[in-house]
């Protein structure tokens, strides 16, 4: 990470270097674990709104590919697991904002469980809300209940995936290829809501790291 990011946040810059040339798990492993509890504590000591700022957007300066580096190889019940999840989340959403807007606005349709109000999306909403949605859920990470973040995203991610399958079912019966497209990203954000989900349970027992 750049001078400027890591020296109002304390956050040792050594993780990062250390991690650049590693490829022993071991060492990913550790260097992982280390710099997600590093960064959750001290934001969280000293939650300055101008580094909460920089956390929410440091994928869009720098790439949703530094944050995998860190983190994506992390066992997805960790602490690490679960910041790289937050963050893959916004960047779905930034990647396909009208796109994800529509799958999730079709999920809360067809949804029966308290999802719409855990996601805490306006309905129907706008793509420029479900951004400002992706954006406080990740900064509720750092400045709020870390597991009710996790468990506002796992619930944006279960309705988005309602959505997918709802269409990719209406693209099926006329023969579209678009409905296996569909069905992927539905798994794929049921898996990440399962995991968001499972990791907020362990946050509350205080075993999540």
């Amino acid at each position: 990470m750049p001078r400027d990011f890591h020296r109002p946040t304390q956050f040792p810059s050594a993780a990062f270097e250390a991690f650049q040339g590693g490829d022993d798990p071991a060492t990913v492993n550790r260097i992982a674990h280390e710099s997600a509890a590093a960064l959750v504590a001290r934001v969280k000591h000293d939650p300055q709104p101008e580094i909460l700022d920089r956390l929410v957007s440091f994928s869009d300066e720098h790439g949703i590919d530094v944050v995998a580096e860190l983190w994506a190889r992390a066992a997805p019940h960790t602490l690490p697991g679960a910041l790289w999840r937050i963050y893959l989340v916004r960047a779905v959403i930034r990647q396909a904002p009208e796109e994800v807007t529509y799958l999730f606005d079709r999920g809360v349709e067809t949804s029966t469980t308290i999802d719409p109000i855990v996601a805490g999306a306006p309905t129907p909403a706008t793509p420029a809300e479900v951004l400002a949605l992706a954006d406080l859920i990740l900064r509720g990470v750092f400045d709020g209940d870390f597991a009710v973040a996790l468990e506002r995203g796992a619930a944006f991610c279960r309705l988005a995936a309602a959505g997918a399958t709802t269409v990719a079912d209406e693209q099926d019966t006329i023969g579209s290829d678009l409905a296996s497209t569909l069905t992927r990203r539905a798994l794929r954000l049921s898996e990440l809501g399962v995991d968001l989900t499972a990791c907020a349970a362990l946050w509350r027992d205080g075993s999540l790291d």
